[in-house]
């Protein structure tokens, strides 16, 4: 009996390991199913794909995206685009940056790698030179005079009174390329949220413009109505996922708004990160630890992926791709 007690222990908690092996013209949604069978974090991007899988099966939960970081100018701008596009996610949040450098690209501007080694970059000669870097991407800075004149053309004829998603809209309303995330948003009225749009190029841009004494009329842009609107949304659906991009802001902004929603909190949940737990900051809290708060629900589907987002978010979701 002890004997059996123990053989169905370890069948309970074991699986055989399936060694990957790579074959031509393997497909991403194979590479990737592949990795559920063997350790560490490949696994866990397995997983995330799986969980996507459902998220989106699940005709019940509305899925809320987060995305920190620079990953506009780290190459992901097309893949979000395609996940609002493709109802992939139904309400976003993200931070100033990201959206600057949407907006940069869609003014017909671009973003470089740094051809040679990062520790090799000389700052200064970049800066003598009108380039800023962000690790291995770089900007002209010349880009900013085009903000300038996209925002001055477009200020006038701004609603005077606004909260955050409808600031972004009005901006998105006002860009050609069909290849932007703000436009994205506007022209398929996806709820877009940026809590410190102020803390960024484009919150830079509006500054420039209300402090022109021409302007009499100032621009009121509500922060706290875009709450109210969150909170709503997490209110009134059925179920939740969340899939966090990095952390800060866009995570936390999600999660209180599952801390209030009317059920026990989120019901799938996928969180990209390199932090670590251990400083007690948002960006590296794994997932379950929200069940604590009632921002994650006690028995929902969770991973924590430990990886570099532009490495880790197009193998997960090229996995789910049709």
């Amino acid at each position: 009996m002890h004997m059996f007690l123990k053989l169905s222990f370890l069948q309970n908690i074991m699986r055989e390991i399936k060694q990957i092996k790579i074959k031509k013209d393997m497909k991403i949604s194979e590479l990737v199913n592949d990795m559920n069978h063997i350790g560490f974090g490949a696994r866990k991007i397995g997983k995330a794909s799986n969980i996507l899988k459902d998220m989106i099966n699940d005709k019940d939960c509305k899925t809320f995206l987060g995305v920190a970081g620079a990953m506009v100018p780290g190459g992901m701008k097309e893949i979000i685009i395609d996940m609002l596009d493709e109802k992939v996610a139904d309400v976003f949040v993200t931070t100033g940056a990201n959206l600057t450098h949407d907006l940069i690209e869609a003014l017909g501007e671009k973003h470089y790698q740094l051809e040679e080694q990062v520790e090799n970059a000389n700052d200064i000669e970049l800066r003598d030179k009108n380039i800023d870097r962000i690790y291995d991407v770089l900007l002209k800075n010349d880009v900013y005079k085009k903000l300038e004149d996209f925002f001055e053309n477009i200020y006038p004829n701004l609603p005077k009174k606004m909260n955050i998603r409808e600031f972004l809209w009005e901006i998105g309303k006002n860009i050609e390329d069909k290849k932007s995330i703000l436009r994205i948003c506007y022209e398929k009225k996806i709820p877009i949220f940026c809590p410190g749009i102020a803390d960024s190029g484009i919150g830079l841009m509006i500054w420039g413009r209300l402090v022109k004494k021409e302007n009499i009329e100032k621009l009121n842009v509500d922060v706290f109505d875009d709450l109210k609107e969150i909170l709503d949304l997490a209110w009134t659906c059925k179920k939740a996922g969340v899939i966090y991009v990095g952390g800060g802001l866009p995570k936390n902004f999600i999660q209180q708004a599952m801390q209030f929603s009317n059920k026990e909190g989120a019901n799938y949940g996928i969180q990209i990160t390199t932090d670590r737990p251990e400083s007690g900051g948002s960006s590296g809290a794994p997932l379950v630890e929200g069940i604590s708060w009632g921002k994650m629900e006690k028995d929902g589907k969770y991973v924590n992926v430990c990886c570099d987002a532009t490495i880790a978010l197009p193998l997960i979701y090229g996995a789910i791709k049709r």
